[in-house]
């Protein structure tokens, strides 16, 4: 039995995608002040946080890509359609953010030791502070416009993290500006970049574990494939369940198929299509699976399957 994706997956592919466009307008509006202000105060973490904006953009706008080509229907050739252009789309923002940290790094380390080295980098506290304060609030609003979306897609969970990351880096060089302003102490700058540069990396990287995860259509993390099957053989009539496969095809979309060994009586009654029933609610009532797949067969028929899994 298979169960389609019901319309609630339609309205919250539209609602992401304007999200989406919504806080890609926010962030390319802004990319351009900070950039010139950063060029003007001398700031290499406004500079640094302006690339991360950058970088923010480019993955939104992958992300608003990836939605668009996700929401296409699906075809004799790809029958699950195009969804998994969502888990792409993760997999290109992940990629950019690992690049932006290490470029923010190597800046900072190199401004640090030219430093040391009695090249002075004059940095003006106070239009970096401006500008900061500024990218905080347009980091503040892009997050709240993405937030709605981010439990439920990859594609957003990408996006989001972009842009937290963001507005954690303007805070940085917030922190920064008043140092630089109050002590004069312009090494403040570069050890913000540092920061910024650490924040960002686990976050790639956890976004990167996910998109492998899927990708490898490995269970979801928060799937029991014990639990499940206990479930099922808890299901009048079934005697046995093997060969189970739960996988993603994007993230909040598992998918589930299983041969189930039943008795013979099930089919003497022609009972196969009420079992069909309660083993699908089961799925969808306690493991929110909407697309399930099972194969009944007679009790005793998983030896005549090789190879087959658990």
């Amino acid at each position: 039995m298979t169960c389609s994706f019901d319309d609630a997956h339609a309205h919250g592919a539209t609602a992401n995608r304007a999200r989406l466009i919504a806080a890609t307008a926010i962030i390319g509006a802004f990319l351009v002040v900070q950039v010139v202000g950063g060029v003007l105060s001398g700031s290499l973490a406004l500079l640094a946080d302006a690339g991360h904006m950058a970088s923010d953009l480019i993955g939104l706008v992958i992300a608003l890509i990836a939605a668009m080509v996700a929401a296409r229907p699906a075809t004799d050739r790809q029958t699950y359609g195009y969804r998994r252009a969502e888990v792409l789309g993760a997999l290109v923002n992940g990629v950019i953010l690992v690049v932006v940290a290490v470029s923010v790094a190597v800046a900072a380390v190199g401004r640090l030791v030219t430093g040391g080295e009695g090249e002075a980098h004059e940095v003006q506290g106070v239009p970096m502070l401006v500008v900061a304060l500024l990218g905080m609030i347009a980091n503040l609003a892009a997050l709240l416009v993405l937030r709605g979306g981010a439990k439920d897609s990859i594609n957003m969970r990408g996006a989001y993290l972009e842009v937290l990351g963001d507005l954690i880096g303007s805070a940085l060089v917030i922190v920064a500006a008043v140092v630089i302003v109050t002590t004069g102490f312009n090494a403040a700058d570069p050890i913000a970049s540092l920061a910024i540069a650490a924040l960002i990396v686990p976050r790639a990287l956890s976004l990167l574990r996910d998109v492998v995860r899927v990708l490898f259509e490995s269970a979801p993390v928060e799937t029991d494939v014990a639990e499940i099957r206990e479930h099922l053989l808890g299901t009048v009539g079934v005697v046995a369940v093997h060969d189970v496969h739960v996988w993603q095809i994007t993230s909040g979309s598992p998918v589930f198929s299983a041969h189930v060994e039943v008795e013979t009586e099930v089919f003497e009654s022609g009972r196969t299509g009420e079992l069909l029933d309660e083993l699908g609610g089961c799925l969808s009532d306690h493991f929110d699976v909407e697309h399930s797949t099972f194969q009944l067969e007679p009790a005793g028929r998983a030896g005549h399957e090789l190879p087959w899994h658990p």
